[in-house]
């Protein structure tokens, strides 16, 4: 009886979740207390954050929330963290938690408008090297002005459509059939091989566009949550950030573009596949058969998700509400004018970011561990202990390998809240201060898009529903994202060290900024100001 009640608890345990996982996971459960009592909690703590990381590693065999989940729940109990310290990390990042809540859900209701833009686009563009660089630079684009989760869920919401367009019909069935596009039992024998080149061509542009979040994101104030924290803490406005951060940020653009057209020509990394001819055939027969059934009616719902569209534009890029509740406003909007009033046909909007919304809040505890037991506290201090003209590339480079293990807007608020605190102890001046901010800024945006944690819109691609459809895993998108990750992070390196110090003050003389004042240095909390 107990042998049957054991085995079915270990069959219960992270479900269907290979069995050598499992074992890990409990060994990582049973191992973290002794550490904690014989090594210290800082010991446990490092040891944690690389057992977080695993589990992030592993998502498509195991969702992180389960054996994440339990590692945060392990760590307060043996007290590595406090619930107050993890609340307040939630409190700090309520933002971003609100825009994957309703901005995500938003980004579902405006996707027939999305789908039949973006169809037009690659059924417009043949050259799989212009259509590369075009979504790159239009996420980077749209990143400066909006948000990277917000494009990013746009871009998966437009992917997500044209795998399942194709899916269906390679499964022997119409487009007007229900389908699961997750089962691939179906597929005929014919499309296999097609199915294989269209993955890794959908791969390919959401990595692009993934990667463009991060060029775009570090230029402008609103381009990351991170960008704001320091801006509030610096005193800078809109234009003031763009200027300090363009010796770095713009080169680092033009050579991530580069980037993009050199790992299409060349076809390394996972790059380089095509469209294949058939699958764009049936995207061109799925529009014209769209084109014909459109009734008047489906005319309409896209001139107001077209409008909707634009008002979210204008929402963000004026800041007339917080990005969570202009997503909100386009959730009601586009609702109510398009006649979707049952509650089973709204609950569908939410099921892509809730359990990513659960995984970020245990995200958030991981870095309460990190903050009660100031794991990067000897880093920040040797940092600071250096010669004033090295700091400013050796913070980029400290806060690049932290915030690519780390969440950035928690690396940005620790050494944005010590190098305040230099300034106040006449450690360093104002001038050197807002470098080191810039240092600071770019470290966390440039360097972090080597893993998917270091990215919150790359984790949200891993763990979306569309990343196992194209077989998008935790490895392969390191692989990926490597050659970004040298080309752009040397870059950015390199124009610290040669170009900022230079740049800021020929802006300087020719009067584009000016020195601001230790006064004017704010005293705000900068988790509060995320």
């Amino acid at each position: 009886m107990s042998a049957r009640i054991g085995r079915a608890l270990g069959q219960n345990f992270l479900g269907q979740a290979p069995a050598w996982y499992k074992y890990t996971i409990v060994v990582f459960l049973l191992i973290n207390p002794l550490v904690a009592w014989v090594l210290g909690p800082e010991a446990a703590g490092w040891l944690l954050l690389a057992e977080f990381i695993f589990t992030l590693a592993m998502a498509l065999k195991c969702y992180p929330l389960q054996p994440g989940g339990l590692l945060a729940i392990e760590a307060l109990l043996i007290g590595l963290a406090s619930p107050a310290t993890v609340l307040h990390k939630v409190e700090g990042n309520l933002e971003v938690l609100l825009l994957l809540i309703f901005m995500v859900a938003g980004i579902f209701f405006l996707k027939d408008l999305l789908l039949y833009t973006f169809t037009r686009i690659l059924l417009g563009v043949r050259s799989k090297v212009r259509l590369s660089l075009l979504f790159c630079f239009a996420a980077a684009l749209l990143s400066a002005f909006l948000d990277a989760l917000t494009v990013t869920a746009v871009v998966i919401a437009v992917c997500t459509g044209f795998y399942g367009i194709y899916h269906k019909v390679a499964s022997g069935k119409t487009f007007q059939q229900k389908h699961d596009h997750g089962d691939d039992t179906s597929v005929e024998d014919l499309h296999r091989e097609d199915l294989r080149r269209f993955r890794a061509f959908l791969r390919s542009l959401l990595m692009h566009a993934a990667v463009g979040t991060a060029l775009g994101g570090v230029c402008t104030l609103v381009g990351e949550p991170q960008n704001l924290l320091i801006a509030t803490r610096a005193d800078w406005e809109f234009g003031e950030f763009f200027l300090r951060m363009a010796p770095v940020s713009l080169p680092v653009l033009v050579v991530g573009l580069l980037t993009c057209l050199f790992l299409e020509v060349s076809g390394s990394f996972g790059y380089g596949e095509d469209i294949p001819e058939k699958v764009r055939s049936i995207m061109r027969q799925h529009a014209l058969e769209q084109d014909q059934r459109r009734t008047t009616r489906d005319k309409v719902n896209l001139v107001v998700q077209g409008l909707i569209a634009v008002w979210l534009v204008v929402g963000l890029a004026t800041h007339a509400a917080s990005v969570g509740l202009v997503g909100l406003s386009v959730i009601i909007l586009a609702t109510a004018f398009c006649g979707i009033i049952e509650e089973h046909r709204l609950g569908q909007a939410f099921e892509e970011a809730l359990p990513f919304t659960a995984l970020l809040t245990v995200f958030f505890a991981v870095v309460a561990v990190i903050a009660d037991q100031q794991l990067f506290a000897p880093v920040i201090e040797y940092v600071l202990t250096l010669d004033e003209h090295i700091q400013g590339p050796a913070f980029y480079v400290a806060n690049g390998v932290l915030s690519a293990v780390s969440d950035n807007v928690f690396v940005a608020t620790v050494y944005v809240d010590e190098v305040a605190q230099a300034l106040r102890l006449n450690e360093i001046n104002r001038d050197t201060f807002d470098l080191l901010a810039v240092a600071i800024n770019t470290g966390t945006n440039i360097p972090s898009v080597a893993t998917p944690n270091g990215q919150a819109a790359f984790l949200f691609l891993l763990t979306s529903a569309l990343a196992p459809l194209v077989r998008l895993s935790y490895g392969r998108m390191v692989m990926m994202a490597l050659p970004y990750t040298i080309t752009m992070s040397l870059t950015g390196l390199l124009m610290t060290v040669m170009a900022l110090e230079p740049a800021t003050e020929w802006m300087y003389q020719n009067g584009w900024i000016e020195h601001h004042s230790a006064a004017e240095l704010s005293d705000s909390e900068p988790g509060a100001q995320h």
